[in-house]
């Protein structure tokens, strides 16, 4: 899509030395790029773009989405007045160029570091950032808000979102879209079309935008019309009668314009004076206006554009390889435990919402090609399109990131929970994940899950139970779930058979003190199994928040003195809150203390700096007890 005026500057490789960037040097605010010219303007898309592989390649993080907007985040800035006017960044992995351009550029490498830049746009961390993201397709509900929310005390206020073709596919942002063809605020959505989400992007939105995008004589004719525009914009109601009539003859649909928006494209995301020329005369439309822009994920970088879902992110170039061998993910169990099992169950389905690679369905989508099915980012149908199979016998598997699950809650509850439908839920990305922070942090699904009636929640504590436990769950007839964390585990063997294991039966690691007693949920084991060695207390592996093994707390809690819980959960609702219960109901006199995650938003940090912060680490367990006991 690119002119040949307007060609991208193409790096073979990211850069290891820091660039020289005169003119982005001199940008300390968006105010700095008011008088640029097109060719500074160009230029500063080289140095922008460059100045960006150089950062990320040093922090690690979100690349490709970022490289393929650079031109656009310089356009709205140079054209708009923010931070007065809102400009909201879907999702936020493209938001990059827009920290570097609005005073972040000198702590760009600490980006998903702690205490550092956050991940995502924080209204915490700067003005310039309207709106918090981090999950998808929140943009256009958030911006429809702020405009009408301003309309009486600051009518001249300009409200602009940018959502990928991939948070389109999302039912939220067509609510959006309804209501604001009904309620015609002075808004600008840009949709910035890259042909990509995270994976490929799936569904019938999609093969919508790829055919526009197909129509060489559409885009000749929307470049004359938006050039129309430019020599004549006091001509509108000629100009949008002319438009409505090309669109009529040559556009495979009007979706956009059928839910009362003025559709303007598609046009070239990476020519600056384009750009320019079509947003400048979009700032004086009234009501919705929607911009279709074409962008290259990666553009500028000759492997991210190759290799657009492997240059999503990236971790450090300059990190030392360990000669180690490379140790499994839980997210490898998974992968490798749903081909064993399709092989073993022809009813089985695997289901995912836009995630494949990031769920470990890649090996499973190759192989059982008929009996995988990604849904775009589309969680509420996932699980509801999941309920459905399951009425017709199928065996549907759900892998899904907890934080995303929380976005279909309604359906778990209503339409599988309430009938006791046959649907497994993958919980990847439970409790604290790390570099992407709390929006991503997956601290809720016990507590959410366990109030649920029919629902049965498994937590493994390490590789080997994780692989038997999504067994257990799968053929458990009704709900049930298994959450494991991002990463690795520690690294137990694992046994390569399919069996199950008793449904709420746990296992007793350690017998010390019989006085106190730690009960463990899930993935701290190895904190556990420290603090239980080194202060010579009992040590059980709890396997099942819901159902609980009445049994062995029956057993060891009348007569102990004390009883602590570890889980990488919130403690409010979790699973030391259920054991709690427990004892009241069967009148069992006992003290306890609950280790999990407080009742606050842990910020981004490595994994094991946030179970630090999170007083989970065996330490800061250890140093607790102590002083308690």
């Amino acid at each position: 899509m690119l002119t040949e005026k307007n060609k991208l500057r193409i790096f073979k490789q990211i850069p290891t030395e820091k660039p020289n960037t005169p003119l982005l040097d001199g940008i300390n605010s968006p105010s700095d790029l008011k008088t640029f010219s097109i060719k500074e303007l160009e230029t500063l898309s080289d140095e922008l773009r460059e100045f960006l592989l150089y950062s990320v390649g040093k922090s690690g993080g979100h690349l490709g989405g970022g490289l393929g907007v650079i031109e656009l985040t310089i356009i709205i800035h140079h054209l708009f007045d923010t931070p007065y006017d809102n400009l909201i960044w879907d999702v936020g992995h493209q938001a990059y160029p827009h920290k570097i351009l609005t005073g972040r550029k000198n702590h760009i490498e600490t980006i998903r570091k702690k205490d550092g830049l956050a991940p995502f746009p924080s209204r915490d961390e700067s003005e310039y950032d309207a709106f918090g993201v981090g999950h998808s397709s929140t943009s256009i509900s958030a911006l429809l808000g702020m405009a009408i929310g301003s309309k009486e005390s600051n009518p001249n206020k300009k409200h602009i979102a940018v959502i990928g073709d991939g948070a389109m596919t999302a039912g939220m942002a067509f609510e959006a879209l309804s209501n604001a063809g009904h309620l015609k605020p002075n808004i600008l959505i840009i949709l910035n079309d890259n042909d990509m989400s995270i994976s490929e992007n799936i569904g019938g939105l999609s093969n919508y935008f790829s055919r526009i995008w197909a129509s060489k004589i559409y885009k000749g004719i929307k470049k004359s019309g938006a050039s129309f525009l430019k020599t004549l914009p006091q001509a509108h109601h000629l100009a949008r009668k002319v438009e409505s009539q090309m669109k009529g003859v040559v556009a495979p649909g009007t979706i956009f314009e059928d839910l009362g928006l003025n559709y303007i494209g598609p046009i070239d995301g990476h020519n600056i004076k384009e750009l320019k020329d079509v947003i400048s005369n979009l700032k004086e439309f009234d009501g919705p206006q929607f911009l279709h822009v074409i962008t290259k994920k990666g553009a500028g970088l000759d492997q991210a554009e190759t290799d657009r879902i492997g240059f999503h992110a990236i971790g450090k170039i300059n990190s030392l390889k360990s000669n180690k061998p490379k140790q499994k993910k839980y997210q490898d169990v998974f992968s490798d435990w749903i081909v064993d099992m399709a092989s073993f169950d022809e009813n089985l389905i695997g289901i995912t919402p836009a995630m494949r690679e990031g769920s470990g369905l890649v090996k499973f989508s190759e192989k059982y090609p008929d009996r995988y099915f990604d849904v775009a980012i589309a969680e509420q149908h996932s699980v509801t399109f999941a309920a459905g199979l399951a009425c017709e016998n199928k065996k549907p598997v759900v892998a899904i990131y907890s934080t995303f699950l929380q976005r279909a809650y309604d359906q778990l509850i209503h339409d599988v929970a309430v009938q006791n439908l046959d649907v497994t839920f993958a919980l990847d990305r439970s409790g604290l994940v790390g570099e992407d922070g709390p929006t991503h942090s997956g601290n809720y699904d016990i507590a959410y899950l366990r109030c649920i009636p029919n629902m049965i929640i498994c937590t493994p504590s390490d590789e080997n139970e994780a692989r038997h436990l999504l067994t257990t769950a799968f053929l458990h007839k009704g709900p049930a779930s298994v959450r494991y964390p991002r990463g690795i585990g520690p690294n137990t063997k694992i046994n390569e058979d399919l069996d199950p294991f008793d449904i709420g039966k746990a296992k007793l690691i350690i017998k010390g003190s019989p006085k106190i007693i730690i009960l463990n949920f899930g993935a701290l084991i190895s904190e556990a199994k420290e603090v239980a060695s080194s202060l010579e207390l009992t040590l059980i592996d709890m396997r099942f928040v819901k159902p609980l093994d009445e049994e062995i707390l029956k057993e060891y809690l009348s007569k102990a003195d004390w009883f602590i819980t570890i889980e990488d959960g919130s403690i409010m609702g979790g699973a030391g809150s259920s054991v709690q219960e427990f004892c009241s109901r069967e009148g069992i006199n006992i003290k306890s203390i609950l280790f999990g995650i407080p009742d606050k938003f842990i910020d981004h940090a490595s994994r094991e700096e946030m179970i630090e912060g999170a007083g989970l680490s065996a330490n800061k367990i250890k140093s607790k007890l102590k002083k308690l006991l």
